[in-house]
């Protein structure tokens, strides 16, 4: 056989070879309605709707990719800088498609989602509202951005909400808390996530999965079940001792009430990566605040 033939030859089967093989799968995301996102190649610009997915974004070491963010997003300090795009729920259209996002990240609750899709800008909705759901989301969101590490800072926040649980004393096991979001008054049950961090740093939470996640309470409900510990925000405490009937219970009788700043109360109500400082936050007021635990300090132990 002549040998250039063979040599074409060659040349011609490893060429028919390589355009049998499939294509490199473009980058797939599933968002939480269930819809299939397609990327030629991992988002360089993203624009978020949602204070918790931006700081996912962040932890996760990408904060440079975020090209604009909603009015409520405030960590970390460095997305103050960048472009506001209004509310998640009321976002402004034109300034999101003038930032030229390949991606914008958004809560399934948000509307915006249909009309941003209509102008061709790509859309993942995801929610989290239990301690599962910022796992699932921060891996998603790992996945998205091909951050190859997020498993391990996931497993770092999980040891930091358990190292919460662990360093509390043996007297506030059992604590039967309160936690109000906002003064509907709304409250954390304890399907929510942040019932769940209570729920591992062994308190009795007042309010039971069956009422939902963030139910809106009758006054009275909180009054007949007499918390022995109150956490609230900031926001949310003015007025709270005359609303009627509470300065009866033994929460506020006894000063055990933990009030948490601006900040503090940021932290506590985004169920994303900061879940495990508001695990710590929460520990710091159980074992300063419940009388479990004040009970301890008076006899010494």
């Amino acid at each position: 056989m002549n040998p250039m033939r063979y040599i074409l030859s060659a040349v011609t089967l490893v060429a028919l070879t390589l355009l049998a093989l499939p294509a490199r799968a473009a980058l797939q995301i599933t968002d939480d309605h269930g819809v299939v996102v397609n990327f030629e190649r991992s988002p360089q610009r993203i624009v978020s709707l949602l204070p918790s997915l931006a700081e996912t974004v962040c932890e996760l070491g990408q904060c440079q990719r975020l090209v604009g963010v909603d009015r409520y997003t405030n960590w970390p300090a460095s997305v103050k800088a960048l472009p506001q795009v209004g509310g998640g729920l009321d976002p402004n259209i034109e300034v999101i498609v003038a930032l030229r996002p390949d991606v914008v990240l958004m809560a399934t609750s948000s509307r915006a989602g249909e009309r941003l899709r209509a102008l061709g800008i790509k859309v993942v909705a995801l929610e989290p509202k239990t301690h599962a759901d910022v796992q699932r989301v921060l891996l998603k969101i790992g996945q998205l951005l091909e951050v190859p590490d997020a498993q391990k800072i996931w497993r770092a926040i999980d040891a930091a909400v358990m190292a919460a649980a662990q360093s509390l004393p043996a007297g506030v096991r059992g604590t039967r808390v309160y936690f109000e979001v906002n003064p509907g008054p709304y409250a954390a049950g304890e399907r929510s996530f942040i019932g769940e961090t209570l729920t591992r740093l062994g308190a009795k939470n007042i309010v039971p999965a069956s009422l939902g996640p963030f139910p809106k309470l009758n006054p009275e409900y909180i009054v007949r079940a007499d918390p022995d510990l109150i956490m609230v925000g900031q926001r949310s405490v003015d007025g709270m001792a005359q609303r009627p009937g509470w300065m009866s219970m033994r929460a506020m009788r006894g000063q055990h009430l933990c009030v948490f700043p601006v900040d503090a109360s940021d932290a506590l109500v985004r169920p994303g990566p900061r879940m495990a400082e508001g695990a710590r936050l929460m520990a710091r007021c159980l074992a300063e605040k419940a009388p479990g635990a004040q009970a301890a300090k008076g006899t010494g132990r």
